[in-house]
Parts: structure tokens; sequence; C-alpha cells
């Protein structure tokens, strides 16, 4: 096995989360309404919060880390299809 999967697989829970107190413990239960969206709220020492949104994992494309070397954003990758749309004949 790798050692990278190897690390993977390691538990990592801190010895403070006691998980034995939980009935009934499911694992991906919120897979699911993960997958289609969701938010997270960031609250900041200040009193201040952030609230991030993120789209449906439906609508994310991930690019190779040799493509993305060439794409660093949203922006640059849309522009470059765009201009490669033009070029496909119309029907």
């Amino acid at each position: 096995m790798s050692d990278k999967i190897q690390d993977e697989l390691e538990d990592n829970l801190r010895e403070e989360y006691d998980l034995s107190q939980l009935k009934n413990p499911v694992r991906g239960k919120y897979y699911q309404q993960y997958r289609e969206g969701h938010s997270v709220t960031i609250h900041y020492e200040d009193g201040t919060k952030t609230i991030e949104h993120f789209p449906s994992q439906n609508d994310v494309i991930i690019l190779d880390p040799d493509v993305k070397k060439y794409f660093p954003n949203s922006e640059s990758v849309n522009a470059t299809l765009r201009s490669l749309i033009k070029l496909i004949p119309q029907q």
C-alpha cells in the first residue's frame, strides 16, 4: 500500500472527540445533501461572520494538475472554451 493511501486510512481524530456517545452513527449520512450544494458559516472572534456558498457538486468540473497550471481560475477556462466553441461548425 502506498504511503499516501496509508496516511489517508490512518485515524486522525483528536482524543477529545468522543464519538462513543453517538447513537446509531451513519457514515455518509449527509453526503447527498452535500453534493446538492451547501453553505458554510464562518464565525470570527470579533463577532463577524462570513457565509461561503458551495454549488452542487454535479456542476463542478475537476481539472487535472497538468491542465490546471494553464487555467488558474474559472474565467480563464471559460474564455478558452468560448474561443474553441467559435471553431465548431454550426449544424
